[in-house]
């Protein structure tokens, strides 16, 4: 038997509970792992509380991320005892995921404990900050540089965007963070490395085609109408990674920064990412990411704790980033 956070449906209502499950439930796998930790993000807040349709097969274990040890494999590549984790690949949506003290994984879904890391610091990172990751090599594969002028982060406060701000400062760009919760999160914001805070206010009204040109490129995990508001503002010849949409999926905007100010939008999806680009991005978090990183933007909570979490989390009252320990 073994603890896990298990969703079912009753009345076509999620309903999430922690349980001991046998473990003759768990799901195929040619790789078994015990679970050290796994971490909470905004996906995974919308399945477990129902408020996203992420999951349609129940019960499910959710927990998008997880690390832990190989306690039986028959993947060539892992043997008992190594350390390994996990982002993406549809698990904790349509196979049993992290928020579990075991799970039974695909091999082809994994990736070596980087140098440098260990179980807790990964989840620290997890899928919001590999996410994040690869939003700012999407930038610097712009060919945008530090001198060019300032980053735009929207959604500051949350996993992805407060990752991003660390990641750019370490490289050596200014950023100007966005958060509707300055007054609470500024000073925080601007230790992780913004140099300055952008009120969620500013980028809320409807955009103009083209407007003033303020930053040299953009991690939006916002999208709609304040996606839009900060394309009009991208300088000539900038870029945008996009991979949210925590404010809608719709975009209301127009052709006229593409085709009058060079502007690319780059779209950013972590969850199939091909295991050489993902080593490589890991091996890129660990050599990056101060260890201060890890005291000021995580919190820890049990798998009890988890539920509550979610909650915040999808009410946006989650800074940072959230692990669950198993």
């Amino acid at each position: 038997m073994f603890k896990a956070l298990v969703l079912n449906q009753e009345d076509k209502k999620t309903i999430a509970s922690v349980s001991q499950i046998d473990e003759s439930q768990l799901p195929e796998g040619n790789v078994k792992v015990d679970v050290s930790y796994s971490s909470l993000n905004y996906k995974d807040g919308l399945a477990i509380t129902g408020k996203g349709r992420i999951v349609r097969n129940f019960p499910m274990v959710p927990g998008i991320d997880l690390s832990g040890v190989v306690s039986q494999s028959d993947d060539p590549r892992y043997k008992a005892g190594d350390e390994v984790v996990l982002t993406g690949w549809g698990v904790g949506e349509g196979h049993w995921g992290g928020m579990a003290e075991k799970a039974s994984l695909n091999g082809d879904w994994l990736v070596p404990m980087p140098a440098g890391l260990d179980a807790k610091k990964v989840m620290a990172i997890g899928t919001a900050g590999f996410t994040a990751m690869l939003c700012v090599q999407a930038i610097v594969d712009a060919g945008i540089k530090p001198e060019d002028g300032e980053i735009l982060v929207t959604g500051a406060s949350g996993g992805v965007g407060s990752v991003s701000i660390t990641l750019l400062n370490q490289l050596g760009y200014k950023v100007a963070a966005v958060t509707g919760r300055a007054s609470a999160n500024g000073e925080l914001l601007k230790s992780l490395g913004a140099t300055r805070i952008v009120e969620r206010s500013d980028l809320e009204e409807p955009a103009k085609p083209l407007e003033k040109q303020l930053w040299a490129g953009a991690i939006d995990t916002v999208g709609s109408k304040v996606l839009a508001k900060v394309l009009a503002q991208i300088d000539y010849n900038g870029a945008v990674a996009m991979c949210g949409l925590a404010g809608g999926f719709d975009l209301p905007t127009t052709v006229m920064p593409f085709i009058l100010r060079n502007v690319r939008l780059q779209g950013v999806d972590s969850v199939m990412c091909p295991r050489e680009k993902r080593i490589k991005a890991w091996e890129q978090l660990a050599e990056l990411l101060p260890e201060s990183f890890y005291t000021q933007a995580t919190k820890e909570v049990s798998l009890d704790g988890a539920i509550q979490a979610a909650e915040d989390i999808t009410n946006g009252q989650i800074t940072g980033r959230v692990v669950i320990k198993l």
